[in-house]
């Protein structure tokens, strides 16, 4: 029996593994950071025998209230990935499974790779209408990349999408991979009208070294990317410095931030209403938008989701609050489960690459409701 996680995003500590009933690991902490939730191993071992992997660690995690009804995830191809019985028992997550096969990997939530990540920028950037744009690079060297879909011209609103700022949150890129295919697709209507009004700005990954390092919230140097947008440097948060500037030299009258939230099972939107600069304006757009949303897809909804920020209270280090202050737009951050969506529950795989890439094609249907109303 072997476990190990010596690969793109594995994050795993061995504590003991010599008998199949008694596995225990630990969740290694981001690099700089006391940030740790994410894990991602390969267990190696004899198919059809019972096995008990038990992560100890995880009361201190980032997101104790994260464990409760969670249950991880398997893959036997590193294609389908499947929920496994788990159980949070207040202090360690127990994995209860019997693998049909020699090589079983295991996750917080289905990996989204970094040659994944490489294959969409390249299979984007082939695509009619869409070109890719070297921001800068980060700490460990590795490229920001920004997406560019639509022609820019007079009177076009400038929409601006990012995602996995912080890294553990994959189903954030999922949901881009969704977005881009029906974006790019000549033959969809609401594509077609959208970019007839707006260029779109799309980062697939804010937070690519974080991603292969298996981090969950922070980036090479253990900076929590969602919170630098007031004063990122060169230093610390090259990321959304690179972003940032961009923004500034195109413009930004809609900003969309993809998230994934680890306790509530349910997919909803934070906006800005605590920032200084909100307006009725703004407030109206925020309805919109959420109204179309629901009537795109069932599995949105506003009634749960975060406390709002009381009136000039909102901290401006978040990249919704920062971006919205500064360009007078617009602005949401958009939150998945990492457990299910508790409306629509599905035993067998939660909520899941499919869902969340699905979601990404239905939120430009709310996109496209508000586009010819951001100015």
């Amino acid at each position: 029996m072997r476990i190990s996680s010596n690969f793109d995003s594995g994050n795993i500590q061995v504590i003991r593994a010599e008998q199949a009933d008694d596995i225990q690991l630990a969740i290694n902490k981001d690099n700089n950071s006391d940030f740790y939730q994410w894990f991602h191993f390969k267990l190696d071992s004899t198919p059809f025998i019972n096995h008990k992997l038990t992560i100890q660690n995880v009361d201190k995690a980032a997101y104790p209230d994260g464990w409760q009804n969670y249950q991880a995830v398997a893959s036997y191809d590193r294609e389908e990935w499947f929920r496994v019985d788990t159980e949070f028992d207040g202090k360690s997550l127990s994995i209860d499974h019997t693998p049909e096969h020699d090589i079983t990997y295991f996750a917080y939530f289905a990996p989204y790779s970094y040659e994944r990540h490489l294959d969409l920028i390249g299979w984007a950037q082939t695509c009619f209408d869409c070109r890719h744009e070297h921001l800068g690079e980060t700490l460990d060297g590795r490229d920001m990349s920004l997406l560019v879909v639509g022609q820019p011209e007079e009177g076009k609103k400038k929409i601006w999408i990012t995602a996995r700022q912080h890294p553990g949150e994959t189903m954030a890129e999922w949901l881009i991979e969704g977005l881009l295919e029906r974006l790019l697709d000549e033959d969809d209507g609401v594509a077609r009208s959208l970019l007839d009004k707006a260029v779109l700005y799309i980062v697939p990954n804010m937070n690519p070294d974080g991603s292969v390092r298996g981090h969950l919230r922070t980036n090479a140097n253990g900076a929590n990317l969602n919170r630098e947008w007031a004063t990122p440097t060169a230093e610390n948060s090259p990321e959304v410095l690179h972003v940032l500037n961009k923004m500034q030299q195109t413009g930004v009258d809609m900003f969309l931030d993809v998230h994934g939230d680890e306790a509530l099972p349910y997919n909803f939107v934070a906006g800005s209403e605590g920032i200084p600069a909100y307006n009725a304006r703004i407030a109206a757009l925020e309805n919109s938008f959420k109204q179309a949303f629901l009537m795109a897809t069932p599995e949105f909804q506003d009634e749960v989701g975060y406390p709002k920020d009381e009136p000039g209270k909102a901290n401006l280090t978040v990249a919704c609050n920062a971006v919205a202050q500064k360009f007078d737009c617009l602005a949401y951050t958009l939150e998945m489960p990492f457990k299910d969506n508790i409306n629509l529950p599905d035993a067998a795989y939660g909520w899941s690459p499919k869902r969340s890439k699905q979601l990404g094609e239905d939120v430009l249907i709310a996109i496209h409701a508000v586009a010819d109303t951001l100015r």
